[in-house]
């Protein structure tokens, strides 16, 4: 199966094809904003490389978080866009499931991004195998859950909250094997998107919590409420 995948959600952004598990057209470039510009001619240049035209893809898979919330909307939009104009199935495609995919699956891997205001987004995985759904941790939270996993043994941490946590909790973290990847590798975004459902692993943004602006309370050139008296 050749698929187009595209990945803006975390500090990359990128744009590849890949057929049956070979890479034959990439371009990604380390960016946290600026992926509205930079998309579109990266999946042109992309698909170029690949020969073919986009006529050759047969899926296209994005990644839907948790991630950068601008990013992710990016990301989604433009995949649906040429999904709907290729008559193409657009698949979503998990952040973490994909960083867990990008390294060897044996044994305990957390996948763990760093969501800022002492959290990370966390989901634990046993030889390739999902233990529990994606969740919004406290660093706190998140270390006792990685250890009482792995139940003595040696875990694997991969993303950005590998880092962070094993320098917040070095004791807790000494015998880990850390991947600080900056985003998933192209080749993990395509095996989960040749995988998928597409009547079930629809593009939808996946938020483990509630964005960080919240909308204004009145409307511009709308009078403030009076003062409780």
């Amino acid at each position: 199966m050749r698929v187009l995948i595209v990945d803006t959600a975390l500090g990359a952004c990128t744009a590849g094809v890949v057929e049956d598990g070979r890479v034959i057209g990439l371009r990604s470039e380390l960016m946290t904003k600026g992926h509205q510009e930079r998309l579109a001619g990266m999946a042109r240049d992309a698909v170029a490389d690949a020969g073919g035209g986009f006529d050759a893809l047969e899926r296209i898979g994005v990644t839907v978080g948790p991630g950068s919330f601008t990013g992710l909307r990016v990301g989604m939009a433009f995949a649906q866009g040429l999904g709907a104009a290729l008559d193409r199935p657009v698949v979503g495609v998990s952040t973490l499931d994909a960083l867990a995919a990008s390294i060897e699956p044996a044994g305990l891997v957390a996948a763990v991004i760093d969501a800022r205001r002492g959290q990370v987004y966390a989901r634990l995985f046993r030889d390739g195998v999902a233990l529990g759904e994606a969740e919004a941790l406290s660093l706190e939270t998140a270390t006792d859950r990685i250890l009482a996993a792995a139940a003595g043994a040696v875990p694997s941490l991969v993303g950005s909250g590998a880092l962070l946590l094993s320098e917040t909790f070095p004791d807790q973290f000494s015998d880990v094997v850390l991947k600080t990847l900056p985003a998933p590798t192209p080749e993990a975004l395509a095996r989960l998107t040749a995988a998928a459902d597409p009547a079930t692993a629809l593009p939808r943004p996946l938020y483990l919590r509630a964005p960080d602006a919240t909308p204004p309370s009145r409307l511009p050139g709308q009078p403030r409420p009076p003062l409780a008296s």
